[in-house]
């Protein structure tokens, strides 16, 4: 399990611990935000524009358009480089 900085300002809250845990047996990546109490899951055949529409509508329902488009730029990245 990877722990990135996400460092993304919510309102007056600063997100900053993103949990990555890649699971090849299972070929999928698990994403969680404890301070949003949000994740998701990837399999790895899933498209890059189908997850990032995917995650971004997801977090749009808890944070602002802005702060989702932020933290699905940044969640693509890391899920990218593992």
């Amino acid at each position: 399990m990877k722990i990135r900085k996400a460092n993304v300002r919510h309102e007056h809250v600063l997100i900053e611990n993103v949990y990555v845990y890649e699971d090849k047996k299972q070929q999928q990546t698990l994403i969680a935000v404890p301070q949003l109490e949000w994740s998701t899951m990837m399999s790895y055949e899933e498209e890059i524009q189908a997850f990032k529409s995917r995650v971004q509508e997801s977090l749009e329902k808890i944070v602002s358009p802005e702060t989702a488009e932020e933290l699905t730029n940044k969640m693509n990245y890391w899920v990218r480089e593992m």
